[in-house]
């Protein structure tokens, strides 16, 4: 039995297509494990089932907290020998409290700390907006008497210098950024030494953003989509708002080929050239959400799901949409 399940493992890695970043050879999974929302006690599990599965792509961030247990997930697989280090592709995140030149690499090397690892496949600016830094007191929203959260006025591209830096000291082998506007990504872009290769950002049927996804794959700039099934778990959903996977359309696509809705809409990312993550602790649909690549959605199937726009953002962090560097001001 033994045999046969790791026979089934190593089929379904290699069924799972790369893209290389940039120009400096790194490949990315394009279907990874998603652990925003995942809880201390449960997030451990869901990796190691993962990366039993066939998964090898694991994305991460030093603001969810759980850190320390995804990286648990990660040894328990190597230890076991079902996956060796250089065989995983794992992401962490640069958070807002820690974008001033002397606290990049401070938290940087947290996350290496709490994750278990020497290196970072691939790291990213978590958010364009700078707070007060004090993150490593614990305190990640800093806020005033009133409640509001305070900013910091450092500029990303000061960020990006010591992100560079990482690159080249080997801490991590690419980097990116996550929430960033076109012309953040522009901006940035102009003056880069080494270019972000990767922009992670919201995007699922009720939130295609197709615009930002062409103008960063014509800048080869890699996309992750993130809360790809339109994040139903998130804390502030109300009972009355839209399913992504109970719509009659979908599920109508679902049924013809076979499949369950959530593999219907991963899938449909994969087939815009985008790299996708959903979170999942259910070992159940962990294994279903990579069950995709025996089928293919045609033309009308791609049009029907790309019908459901409707610049649906539920990651939209209004709380501080009044920083100066706010990314969701501008239409894409």
């Amino acid at each position: 039995w033994l045999l046969q399940q790791q026979v089934v493992t190593i089929t379904m890695w290699k069924q799972v297509p790369s893209l290389t970043l940039g120009s400096n050879g790194v490949k990315i999974p394009m279907l990874g494990l998603g652990t925003w929302k995942s809880k201390p006690g449960e997030v451990a599990a869901a990796v190691a089932s993962a990366l039993a599965c066939g998964y090898r792509h694991i994305d991460a961030a030093f603001l969810y907290g759980n850190e320390k247990e995804v990286g648990q997930g990660i040894k328990e697989k190597i230890a076991d020998g079902t996956v060796k280090r250089e065989e995983i592709f794992v992401t962490s995140k640069l958070w807002n409290c820690f974008h001033s030149t002397n606290q990049v690499l401070v938290n940087l090397k947290k996350s290496l700390e709490n994750l278990g690892l020497e290196y970072l496949d691939l790291y990213l600016i978590h958010w364009p907006t700078g707070f007060q830094e004090n993150g490593l007191d614990g305190v990640y929203y800093p806020k005033d008497a009133s409640g509001k959260t305070l900013y910091s006025n450092i500029d990303y591209l000061e960020t990006w210098t010591m992100m560079e830096k990482a690159q080249e000291m080997g801490l991590v082998k690419a980097i990116g950024v996550s929430n960033f506007n076109k012309s953040q990504l522009e901006r940035l872009l102009a003056v880069a030494r080494i270019p972000p290769v990767n922009n992670q950002f919201e995007s699922h049927p009720y939130l295609i953003n197709k615009k930002l996804i062409q103008f960063c794959q014509s800048k080869n700039v890699s996309v992750t989509a993130y809360s790809p099934l339109g994040s139903p778990d998130r804390p502030w959903a109300k009972p009355s708002d839209p399913q992504l996977t109970e719509e009659p359309k979908i599920k109508a696509i679902a049924n013809k080929y076979g499949k369950t809705p959530a593999q219907v809409i991963i899938r449909f990312q994969i087939q815009r050239n985008v790299i996708v993550i959903p979170k999942s602790v259910t070992k159940s649909r962990i294994e279903e959400n990579i069950n995709i690549w025996d089928f293919k959605l045609n033309d009308g199937d791609m049009s029907t799901i790309e019908s459901f726009d409707c610049h649906g953002r539920v990651c939209h962090s209004s709380e501080v949409s009044d920083h100066p560097l706010y990314p969701f001001n501008d239409e894409y």
